[in-house]
């Protein structure tokens, strides 16, 4: 008999860029996306340096507002010509994407 075992892996971090360099956080979203080609990768971030590490596709942006959460996908087609000159970090920093604090 033959049996398969699937495993699922699930890797949350939590602002994992405090207290690097920036060239560390460069790093770390290299490393982040060639991990996340096999392993489901959630993190949580307000560093403009590491979501310029990431394409709108991985980004998912959350706002709370009258203690709910909501969970907004980024639509790429209408950030087509702002990322032509900036970055995502950059966009968000300039509050294109929303998730500012409330």
């Amino acid at each position: 008999m033959y049996f398969s075992v699937i495993f699922t892996v699930l890797i949350l971090l939590d602002e994992p860029e405090l207290g690097l360099h920036p060239y560390a956080i460069q790093l770390l979203g290299s490393m982040l996306r060639l991990v996340s080609q096999s392993t489901q990768i959630i993190i949580s971030t307000q560093s403009v340096s590491l979501a310029n590490e990431f394409s709108a596709e991985d980004m998912v942006v959350v706002e709370h507002r009258k203690n709910r959460s909501t969970f907004k996908r980024l639509d790429t087609d209408s950030l087509e010509a702002w990322l032509e000159d900036y970055r995502l970090g950059d966009l968000w920093e300039k509050n294109l994407l929303e998730g500012t604090p409330a």
